[in-house]
C-alpha cells in the first residue's frame, strides 16, 4: 500500500530537490547512500601499520561485516613519510607499498581510504598536502585510493577561516584531474557551519562536530555530539552526508545500552558508519550490533531522508525519518540516569492513526496499535522501532 510521506517530512525533501536540480557540485555516483567502513584511528592511531590494516581487512570479510555493507577500510593519520626531490610523498617504513595495499583491498572486493590535511602537517605532525595538492592526489590514484579524508589540523596556520572552502576545494579539483572516482570526507570539526557549503566544493560527506572519542569518548561526549545534529538533516541526501564521526561500537567506551543507542541515532541520522574497533578480536554481541541488518537498512535507506528531532522532553528524546515505501523509522531515546516510560503519540507526529510497530534490535513485531504507544527505555538506550501504516 503506498503512503505518503508525514507533511512535515516533505520539508526533509529539500537536499533531494536541489540535488536534481544541479545546484550541488556534482551527481552522487560516490556515496548514494552513507559510506560504511572501518577506519583504525581510534584503536591503532600511529601504531598503524600496513600489516594490521591488511589483518583487519580480511577480519572484515571474514567475519560478514563486508557482506552487511562495510566496504571501506580507510587509513588515518601517520602513514606518511618523507617527499621525494620532485615533491611526491613516500608512506613510512610501516607501509612499505601502498600500491600493493590497494590492490590486496580490491582484490577483497573493498575500497581503500587514505587520510591527509590541507595544512603543512597532519594532526600528528607528518606531512599535509598544503602546496602538494596536485602531486598527492596523483599518487593517490596511482595508489588506487578511493576515499581522500581531509583533515584541517594545521592548515590554520597558513589559511584564514575565510579561505576554509577555496583549501578544500582546492583538493577535491586536485581529485577531479586525476580522473579516478574518490570520495571526499571533509573532516574539519564542523568550523565555519560546513553542511552549508560542504557539498558546494565536492565533499561526500562532512564532519559537523569533534572527535566523539575525545575526553574518553564515553557516553556523554557521544551523546552531545549524536544529539546535536538536530536540524542538520536537511542538508544531507544522496551523494553528501553530515559526518558526527567513528563509532565507538567495540572499543569498550560504551555499555552496551550506549552502544545500541550510538548505532540507532547514526543510523535513523543517515551518518557513515565507520567501525573503529580491533576487528581481528570481536565479541559475538560487538559483531551482532555492528551488522544487524534491520537496523543497517535503516541508515542506508534509498530516500536518503536524515532523521528528525520531533520530541523532547528532559532527557526523552523522540526521532524519526521516513522511509522508501512508505513507513518510518521512530527512535525513543533516554538520555537520562533510569529507566522511564516514553509514549509515542501518532497525531502529534503527523502519522497515520495505526500503525504496526516492529522492534528492529529485537527482531520482533509488537503488534499493532491505535493512537499511541508506550514503553519502558533504560538509561542512556534506546527503542528502534519501524512504523507501518495499517487500515
Amino acid at each position: 500500500m503506498h503512503m505518503h510521506l508525514p507533511r512535515r517530512a516533505l520539508r526533509w525533501v529539500m537536499p533531494l530537490a536541489l540535488a536534481g536540480a544541479g545546484l550541488w557540485s556534482q551527481a552522487p555516483q560516490l556515496a548514494a547512500t552513507p559510506p560504511m567502513g572501518w577506519n583504525d584511528w581510534y584503536q591503532y592511531q600511529c601504531r598503524v601499520s600496513q600489516a594490521i590494516v591488511e589483518r583487519n581487512a580480511a577480519a572484515l570479510v571474514r567475519s560478514g561485516m563486508k557482506a552487511a555493507g562495510y566496504r571501506y577500510v580507510d587509513i588515518d593519520d601517520c602513514w606518511q613519510g618523507q617527499r621525494d626531490a620532485q615533491g611526491f610523498i613516500h608512506p613510512n617504513s610501516r607501509f612499505p607499498d601502498m600500491k600493493a595495499l590497494g590492490q590486496y583491498l580490491h582484490h577483497l572486493g573493498l575500497k581503500f581510504g587514505i587520510y591527509s590535511s590541507p595544512g603543512p602537517k597532519t594532526c600528528a605532525g607528518y606531512a599535509g598536502s598544503y602546496g602538494h595538492e596536485k602531486q598527492d592526489a596523483e599518487t593517490y590514484a596511482r595508489w588506487g585510493v578511493d576515499l581522500l579524508k581531509y583533515d584541517w589540523c594545521s592548515a590554520g596556520e597558513v589559511y584564514p577561516p575565510s579561505q576554509m572552502r577555496h583549501a578544500y576545494r582546492l583538493m577535491h579539483r586536485a581529485l577531479v584531474a586525476t580522473g579516478r572516482p574518490m570520495l571526499y570526507s571533509l573532516c574539519q570539526y564542523g568550523l565555519e557551519g560546513v553542511w552549508r557549503w560542504g557539498a558546494s566544493v565536492g565533499g561526500n560527506m562532512w564532519r559537523t562536530a569533534g572527535d566523539v572519542g575525545a575526553d574518553g569518548g564515553d557516553y556523554n561526549r557521544m551523546s552531545l555530539i549524536g544529539f546535536q545534529q538536530s536540524g542538520l538533516g536537511r542538508f544531507a541526501g544522496p551523494g553528501h552526508w553530515n559526518d558526527p564521526d567513528i563509532l565507538l561500537i567495540g572499543l569498550g567506551k560504551l555499555h552496551p545500552a550506549g552502544e545500541r543507542t550510538q548505532m540507532s541515532l547514526w543510523s535513523l541520522e543517515a551518518a557513515p558508519l565507520l567501525a573503529g574497533n580491533d576487528l581481528t578480536h570481536m565479541t559475538p554481541a560487538t559483531l551482532a550490533l555492528l551488522t544487524n541488518p534491520e537496523v543497517i537498512a535503516v541508515d542506508q535507506d534509498p530516500l536518503g531522508i536524515a532523521a528528525r528531532r520531533y520530541q523532547a522532553e528532559g532527557p526523552l528524546e523522540i526521532w524519526m525519518r521516513p522511509l522508501a515505501g512508505g513507513d518510518w523509522a521512530i527512535g525513543l531515546f533516554n538520555r537520562g540516569g533510569s529507566t522511564l516510560p516514553i509514549t509515542l503519540n501518532f497525531r502529534r507526529l503527523h502519522l497515520p492513526p495505526r500503525l504496526r510497530l516492529r522492534d528492529l534490535w529485537r527482531h520482533s513485531d509488537l503488534g499493532i496499535f491505535d493512537g499511541h504507544f508506550a514503553a519502558p527505555v533504560p538509561r542512556h538506550g534506546v527503542l528502534l522501532l519501524k512504523a507501518t501504516a495499517m487500515p
